[in-house]
């Protein structure tokens, strides 16, 4: 694989860019693999990666029924943050940011990383009090944020109106490293240098089976054929109980549809990322110079990955009221993604009833943040059976009520 630099895109400029290689391969499948991971979304792409890296794992397929981060990850809002309460969930979440703020130079792929910061808004009482305990709880994790004051919130954005009627700015949690990346990059970035390490990214190939003997998995049935290995990762989101299905066993988890949009664009004018979970709304501005615009799930178990009138309405005039001016924006296009959510809306990270199955799962509306800490973690995992940061995301946690409640300790789950 070619490296990217400055100077090979002078050279191929004199060349009129006819000198650039495919990213990514895209091979047949091979008879047998050491490991197939089923989705090639953000967080499979990142398993292999680090099963490769980390573990010296290469013969390794990566299966996906659709196209290379079609599903959730190429529809999300690219929040990175790490802000959380629970101690597992910090660790997590802050592994992965870090991850992110070196992963341009690690996969020599620009993924936009853009340090900008987040704040997550106090607007009442309750609020400020659970921000500022998160802040303490963050202290002790070693995780950088600060509860702020409604003067500093309004400096960092100037934008915002601070003494809405309903829910005025009281203040808000601010973690500076907080930010955003270029969703598609982080997908693409992790293809080609899985590609380059040898392994196989197979596209158009849908997962019908899985077939186990003596209670060890053994293979996959696929729509290129059967398909081999030692170990199965199942990283599918929205349809993980699905493929869970297939392998024979039950997930605690529901799908729903969660929605977004941006609006045209227009000239710079926010430089952080801003949730207000109290109206349950939250916006950033792309490179592009775009809102991007995202709230809730919808309130009903679907796999639907379109729009829908009712979430423009709902989250807009959540979020008008403390930004006035996006009243007066047209909105540019609206997506849906399936995300997979439970009942502690912490993610499953697990071994599974059945042998060499491996199930990465259940990260709600927060997947995109955490794809590299979620990769490092399930990779250790699937490589040598346990891993420090997925150790408390357990499928048993569920049965033996050792819940991480996030729902609860964040305030809100992305």
């Amino acid at each position: 694989m070619k490296r990217y630099s400055a100077f090979a895109i002078a050279r191929e400029a004199f060349r009129y860019h006819t000198g650039w290689e495919r990213a990514w391969r895209s091979p047949e499948p091979k008879k047998k693999y050491d490991a197939i991971i089923v989705g090639a979304g953000g967080h499979g792409l990142a398993t292999a990666y680090y099963l490769g890296k980390n573990h010296g794992i290469k013969n390794v397929a990566i299966l996906e029924k659709g196209w290379l981060g079609g599903g959730n990850t190429g529809r999300n809002t690219t929040i990175i943050r790490s802000n959380y309460l629970q101690d597992p969930s910090a660790a997590i979440y802050e592994k992965a940011r870090s991850l992110y703020e070196d992963l341009s130079q690690d996969l020599n792929y620009n993924v936009m990383f853009s340090p900008r910061g987040v704040i997550m808004l106090a607007q009442t009482e309750h609020e400020v009090r659970g921000y500022k305990r998160t802040a303490h709880a963050n202290a002790l994790q070693g995780v950088a944020t600060e509860y702020i004051d409604a003067r500093r919130v309004k400096e960092l954005c100037p934008i915002m109106h601070i003494e809405g009627p309903r829910y005025p700015v009281l203040g808000g949690l601010w973690q500076p490293r907080g930010g955003t990346a270029r969703h598609d990059a982080v997908a693409w970035g992790y293809a080609r240098a899985c590609s380059d390490m040898g392994m196989d990214i197979i596209q158009k190939c849908e997962v019908t089976g899985v077939r186990r003997e003596n209670g060890k998995v053994v293979g996959v049935d696929t729509t290129k054929g059967a398909i081999d290995c030692d170990r199965l990762g199942i990283v599918v989101a929205g349809h993980s109980g699905v493929v869970a299905d297939m392998a024979g066993f039950r997930l605690p988890i529901e799908s729903v549809p969660l929605q977004a949009l941006v609006s045209e664009p227009i000239k710079p004018c926010m430089d952080v990322v801003v949730m207000a979970n109290t109206v349950h709304g939250y916006m950033s501005q792309s490179d592009k110079g775009e809102m991007v615009i995202g709230g809730g799930t919808d309130g009903h178990n679907a796999y639907t990955q379109r729009g829908s009138f009712h979430h423009i309405e709902e989250t807009v005039r959540a979020l008008i009221e403390t930004f006035p001016m996006i009243s007066r924006l047209k909105m540019l296009r609206q997506w849906g993604g399936i995300v997979d959510v439970t009942g502690d809306r912490s993610p499953i990270l697990s071994k599974t009833p059945v042998e060499g199955v491996f199930i990465n799962c259940g990260w709600g509306t927060g997947g995109f943040k955490a794809i590299p800490g979620s990769g490092w973690g399930f990779a250790e995992l699937m490589a040598t059976g346990h891993s420090p940061l997925t150790a408390e995301f357990g499928l048993d946690r569920f049965r033996e009520g050792r819940f991480i409640d996030e729902s609860v300790a964040a305030g809100v789950a992305h």
